[in-house]
């Protein structure tokens, strides 16, 4: 029973769509992706209207060849360390081999090893896929003058991968833009008892490549001391775990989370009936994750009294005997702490300003639960009804369900399910961002937003019947280039992308999402006075602009010394 709570846990309260991952599938195309898990869709990143020509950089393992045209120079799968592979499945990232000649790096490197979910139908069983992706404008703005640095950690944690991610757009206003691969689920999360930097094999794959960033930025015409790392949803997380990691000390000079989970708890159902609650949404002790680990080890018969001799057995088990185990990818879709990587829970050290002092722009969607609650219900197939919103209020805050169905009426909202949507968006994602840009302000120039745009397409294989509004990481493409996005783009969200991209280009040149022509963006301070409430960034595109965040969502009533009756801990 405790072996299977801890996979339930672990799987199903991660950081996106793990109740309705489809984990044992065994499909073995890579077709689509989903911009809504923060993952990208794939996208032809050389593609232009141009003749394209080839172009050199020298890194400091050897000379790569990538694509150049008139705006833009792009390499893809250049490696940042080596083959995670043999005694190197599940340990520190190797620095890579140097090579003679000239590498190609016009097209994609390898997927890290994933199976298919029901949000993205991608699947590979490569280990040797740490990679990065650079685009690049074709000359700098001014001769002798180096670029900003945005690198991107894409989301989920358990499929993606960093090519679906075009930087074109970011590109076009002056910025490298660096993607990376790391290592997912089970190779990325995997911890056992004797395991150095048991379940932190991902943060290390993404620091390794914030290093390479800092020796080989120059090559691609970029500034070292002035990188951005960037990302939505799981790797917002990353980002959260980056900023109180002091082995990630002087690797960025700014941080901009999107979607991101550090601050959240998780009531009991809101990730979906049966899951039950937990205080941290996408963190576990070493511990926890260790003894997740040693139970996996036992289901693939590798048990052993000797820690190394199981180690050495799960080891040498193929990467498809490892992705046959059902959720084994999602039972490690989280970053251990109480380790050297990780020394504390990065919520109580944000809180208690031991982190990395850099700007930082940070923010959430309108909607962000509607993506979860939409994905498991049809309004016209499988509606969620009046007594099943009963029974997930009562669950998830036992004894209070009439006060809670009073402040949130069914009446409201356009169906039970949007009314579930907007307890859970309220009370677990929009409470943690608040409480997040709360503890960040108090230390470093924070600049919090959140993306309001109801109509924002949607293109997952999910009810079309179900209004998903503004929902979870459905900012990424107004970023990114995706050619599923763009084409359904109105002239007006045409406007609103360019405007977050200038903002965005902005914040990774110096610190600050101001510029010239935009609409004023002013920092978050928490003043404590009611008159005057932090600046929140709405961005929607009839309306950028201020918002009051708090009172758009409720947090009054989830404070215990506000107007509610749910008996939640402060989100101070």
């Amino acid at each position: 029973m405790r072996a299977k709570r801890a996979v339930a846990v672990a799987a199903l309260a991660a950081a996106v769509l793990s109740a309705t991952t489809a984990a044992t599938t065994t499909t073995t195309t890579a077709a689509s992706s989903g911009s809504a898990t923060g993952l990208g869709h794939p996208s032809n990143a050389s593609a232009s209207p141009t003749p394209a020509g080839t172009t050199l950089a020298r890194t400091d393992a050897g000379l790569v060849r990538g694509v150049r045209t008139a705006a833009h120079r792009t390499f893809r799968g250049i490696p940042y360390a080596a083959a995670p592979i043999g005694d190197l499945r599940w340990a520190a990232p190797r620095p890579v081999p140097p090579w003679s000649g000239v590498r190609d790096a016009t097209v994609p490197g390898p997927l890290c090893a994933q199976v298919p979910a029901a949000h993205a139908q991608l699947a590979a069983v490569e280990e040797d896929c740490l990679v990065v992706n650079v685009t690049a404008p074709a000359r700098t703005h001014a001769p002798g003058r180096t670029a900003p640095v945005l690198v991107w950690i894409h989301g989920d944690g358990t499929v993606g991968a960093g090519e679906f991610f075009d930087g074109r757009r970011l590109a076009d206003r002056g910025v490298v833009v660096v993607t990376v691969n790391y290592r997912l689920g089970v190779f990325g999360g995997f911890a056992h008892p004797g395991l150095p930097g048991s379940g932190t094999f991902a943060l290390q794959d993404q620091q390794a490549a914030l290093r390479w960033v800092r020796r080989n930025a120059t090559a691609f015409g970029g500034d070292p001391d002035r990188v951005t790392v960037a990302g939505s949803s799981f790797g917002a997380t990353a980002i959260t775990a980056h900023l109180t990691s002091p082995s990630a000390r002087g690797l960025f000079q700014r941080a901009a989370l999107s979607s991101g989970e550090g601050m959240m708890d998780m009531p009991a159902g809101a990730m979906g009936a049966g899951v039950p609650a937990y205080p941290w949404y996408g963190w576990r002790t070493t511990r926890e994750m260790q003894v997740t680990g040693a139970e996996t080890a036992s289901s693939l018969g590798c048990s052993a009294p000797d820690p190394d001799a199981a180690l050495r057995c799960l080891r040498a088990l193929p990467v498809e005997r490892l992705l046959r185990v059902p959720y084994i990818m999602n039972a490690f879709q989280a970053f251990a702490f109480d380790n050297e990587v990780l020394p504390e829970l990065p919520e109580q050290a944000l809180r208690e300003g031991r982190f990395h002092r850099v700007p930082v722009l940070s923010g959430a969607t309108r909607d962000e639960h509607r993506l979860f609650v939409g994905a498991a219900h049809d309004a016209v197939q499988r509606p969620f009804t009046d007594e099943q919103f009963g029974r997930a209020v009562e669950t998830a805050f036992p004894g209070t369900r009439e006060c809670v169905l009073a402040e949130y009426p069914v009446r409201d909202h356009s169906s039970p399910a949007l009314a579930w949507s907007a307890v859970v968006t309220d009370r677990m994602w929009a409470r943690g961002t608040y409480a997040q840009h709360i503890a960040l302000s108090r230390f470093v120039p924070t600049y919090a937003y959140e993306f309001a745009d109801r109509d924002a397409p949607m293109y997952l294989p999910f009810p079309a019947s179900f209004d998903f509004g503004a929902y979870h990481a459905s900012d990424t493409p107004y970023l990114f280039e995706d050619p599923q996005a763009q084409p359904r783009f109105t002239p007006a969200q045409v406007r609103l992308s360019n405007t977050m991209s200038d903002y965005w280009a902005a914040f990774a040149a110096d610190g600050s999402p101001n510029g010239p022509g935009l609409p004023d963006w002013p920092r978050f301070v928490d003043t404590h006075h009611p008159s005057a409430p932090p600046h929140t960034q709405s961005l929607a595109p009839d309306r950028i602009g201020p918002v009051d965040y708090a009172s758009v969502h409720n947090l009054d009533f989830w404070h215990p010394n506000g107007t509610g009756c749910a008996g939640q801990p402060s989100p101070r």
